[in-house]
């Protein structure tokens, strides 16, 4: 065979690869929205009769809120904004703020910083709610398939998730060869059920005409524009496409959505439709995706539905810890434990804290509200301001950046905000009604980002004035003769130009300095992966020290011990058996003068006690460091 042919056959094998594998990571959360989205509609709470018009509007909306927000917004718009083939809310930040041509005002940056951070807490609300509402949803099918299994759905449902949970540790990468098989079955099940039924009233097939979406909202008043929260429920996953962009990239994503999510999902709903216009029994509206199944298949898929469910919600869980590690490595954030579970695919990390904070919060959810109707209510109102504040900020990009015209970014962002600020409004009813918890888990994240941000702001500002500058502190060595032991001590600095706090205390208690000494600075960059040629410089500065630079994304967990082959590489005189690292720590105390609330204060003092220390964050080996510091009046 010829090698371009080769090349080609390559290329297509692993194009069909990564199609197969962002049908199962991606579009997870969306693709099992069946289960709920569509029954939520004619819920008891809407009251909407099941007739021809009323099943045809809600069809249509249904159908063109998945044509107009995921194919139009993200497939088609919001998957170009990646920066370095990464994407997400803080990579739209990033990609903001990396491009040197646009002056930004500090209160501009500060806006767009806020936006950022309050739409990735956001995400942590969803994070907590889609595995509990996917999950009981799926396990609810054995209450349909036999209504003497209803006690034991919310057990069912709490194993699942435990289960789920305790063995995160153990990563995705051994799991993730079959999440696309499984999912691929999972949207060709969707799509035969619907096609079963529908070939029984093809008159569903009218859906597709947007004229029957809109009589619904003109002839039903509010009640008709309160709908539209249970129809926003079929893209509450669509944020995902943009956030795992970096893991497939846009072409993959793309076709697995035209080809194979977006089709089934069309042809699955049309069936449920079908099925309440042809047996409108209470039973059926209830549950009309269980009811759409043969009975000789129903057992089968709740099987199914549950491993669709469970693979959907470890791609939430996964981002989740993907967006602690970058709020880490942006400074909103303490160092928590990051324990990297795959040695082969980069990005499967695990973060004991964040996982079982999720544990507790999905299990709460599950026996709080028992029900997925009941979660439903809960469910939307947070992923619909993340879409918002998604589309603010991409506004500005096409503005300010790409450089569109004012009446492209009008024609195309105004529709979209203005489409999805009515999915708000709607959505903002179910506050009352569960709607707040995705909101107040916001808040709390925000609030406790802000808090750390802030909280080291001011901590630096007042250890600013006992700081020595690295060039002041090189003249003293100078000129003074201190003992010189053999060996390396890297000692980890923060900042430049100034003289590390531990390379201070080492010298005023210890008296002596070692024969090597390397001053190293890491700096997280704005975006996600630093290529290995930037990740590392030095510099010699005379008397045995020399400067280091090392460079990390902001997806990156940094490694120091493997930095030091790359010194050698550089030729810095480092033995790696003989190294030892110094590590400074600056303890807050209660003060008399702090420029934070005294809750605020309280809150950031917790945080500073239970953070992952400096040594473990950056893989230090334990017998190798020593870590020297001071107390801070704060």
């Amino acid at each position: 065979m010829p090698a371009d042919a080769m090349n080609t056959d390559s290329g297509m094998r692993r194009r069909v690869a990564s199609t197969i594998g962002a049908t199962g990571i991606v579009f997870g959360d969306i693709g099992t929205s069946p289960l709920y989205a569509f029954k939520e509609c004619f819920a008891v709470t809407h009251g909407h009769a099941i007739n021809l018009p009323n099943v045809l509007g809600i069809l249509s909306l249904i159908l063109w809120a998945l044509i107009l927000i995921v194919s139009g917004k993200y497939i088609l718009f919001i998957l170009r904004a990646d920066y370095k083939g990464e994407g997400g809310i803080l990579s739209l930040i990033a990609q903001i703020f990396a491009n040197p041509a646009t002056q930004h005002g500090k209160h501009l940056i500060a806006i767009f910083t806020v936006l950022g951070i309050f739409g990735a807490a956001l995400l942590y609300g969803d994070g907590m709610i889609t595995p509990a509402i996917s999950v009981l949803s799926a396990v609810e099918g054995l209450e349909y398939a036999s209504p003497a299994l209803e006690p034991y759905v919310l057990p069912i449902a709490v194993v699942i998730l435990v289960l789920l949970f305790v063995f995160q540790h153990r990563g995705t990468g051994k799991l993730g060869i079959v999440f696309g098989p499984i999912m691929l079955v999972w949207f060709f099940a969707l799509a035969a059920i619907g096609l079963w039924q529908i070939c029984a009233r093809p008159e569903v097939l009218l859906a597709f005409s947007p004229h029957y979406g809109v009589h619904f909202l003109l002839t039903h008043g509010v009640e008709g524009a309160l709908v539209l929260g249970s129809v926003f429920l079929v893209v509450t996953g669509a944020e995902a496409l943009y956030a795992d962009l970096g893991h497939f990239g846009r072409t993959p994503i793309r076709l697995a959505w035209q080809t194979v999510v977006f089709p089934a999902l069309a042809l699955n709903y049309l069936g449920q439709g079908a099925l309440i216009l042809g047996n409108p029994d209470p039973q059926a509206v209830a549950n009309p995706f269980y009811a759409a199944v043969p009975g000789w298949a129903l057992y089968p898929m709740v099987g199914l539905a549950t491993l669709a469910t469970v693979i959907a919600s470890q791609a939430l869980i996964a981002g989740a810890f993907s967006l602690t590690l970058q709020a880490i490595q942006l400074g909103f954030c303490p160092r928590l434990r990051v324990q990297h579970t795959s040695a082969a695919e980069y990005g499967q990390i695990y973060i004991p804290q964040v996982n079982w904070g999720l544990m507790i919060a999905c299990i709460a959810l599950v026996l709080g509200f028992k029900s997925s109707d009941n979660l439903a209510s809960a469910y939307g109102v947070a992923v619909s301001l993340t879409m918002l504040l998604t589309t603010v900020l991409f506004a500005y990009l096409v503005l300010k950046i790409w450089k569109w015209k004012l009446w492209q970014a009008i024609l195309i962002c105004g529709t979209f905000l203005a489409i999805e600020s009515v999915f708000f409004t709607a959505n903002s009813f179910k506050i009352p009604h569960g709607g707040w918890f995705g909101l107040l888990a916001a808040a709390l994240v925000f609030v406790l980002m802000m808090t750390w941000k802030r909280g080291r702001r001011l901590l630096y500002k007042r250890l600013k004035p006992t700081l020595l500058p690295l060039d002041i502190f090189l003249k003293e060595v100078e000129k003074t003769s201190v003992p010189r032991v053999k060996g390396c001590a890297v000692f980890l600095s923060a900042t430049s130009g100034i003289t590390p706090l531990a390379l201070l205390h080492n010298l005023k208690h210890n008296k002596i300095l070692h024969e090597t000494v390397v001053l190293l600075t890491i700096h997280i960059e704005a975006k996600a992966v630093v290529a290995p040629e930037d990740r590392l410089s030095a510099g010699e500065l005379g008397h045995g020290f020399h400067r280091a630079f090392a460079n990390y994304g902001f997806m990156e967990n940094p490694d120091v011990p493997a930095l030091i082959d790359r010194l050698i590489a550089l030729g810095v005189p480092v033995d790696p058996n003989d190294v030892t690292y110094f590590l400074s720590r600056e303890t807050p105390v209660p003060g008399a003068v702090c420029r934070m609330a005294p809750w605020r204060r309280a809150l950031f003092n917790f945080m500073s006690r239970n953070a992952t220390s400096p040594a473990r964050f950056f893989n230090l080996p334990p017998g190798r460091v020593v870590e020297l510091g001071m107390q801070v009046e704060f």
